[in-house]
């Protein structure tokens, strides 16, 4: 048996005597069944083109229902190649549609914004009722 403080902070502090051994298992052990709660983020991608088609627009516009829908983040990007770089207009009319249309099922948490050679959104799903 050890003598473990287990407030220092208080006025006296509390002492209370136990196996110290067992004290730091069941310790473990209930922090382990916090983290177990915790709510995990998964976060999904969409990769667009600059001057992404409009079928190949609606096809990933379905995946990103599909992923908002069971909970997931979304991070729309454009991927400027090269010289594509000058349809940087385009790029972010394509994001801010894709957010429009999704509104429904997510809300915007970022704005698109130009980072090197892509222009990345994100878009949190709403909450279940």
């Amino acid at each position: 048996m050890d003598l473990v403080e287990i407030s220092p902070k208080a006025k006296p502090p509390v002492c209370k005597i136990i196996d110290y051994k067992k004290f730091l298992y069941e310790q473990k052990k209930r922090e382990k069944a916090l983290k177990s709660k915790a709510t995990k983020v998964t976060i999904k991608e969409i990769r667009f083109g600059p001057q992404t088609d409009e079928h190949d627009y609606e096809f990933k516009k379905k995946h990103a229902i599909k992923f908002l829908q069971d909970g997931a983040k979304l991070k729309a990007f454009v991927f400027f190649k090269g010289r594509s770089i000058i349809f940087k207009e385009q790029g972010q009319i394509l994001l801010l549609k894709l957010a429009q249309e999704l509104e429904d099922y997510g809300k915007v948490e970022q704005l698109p914004k130009l980072e090197g050679k892509r222009m990345i959104m994100f878009i949190a799903p709403k909450k279940v009722k």
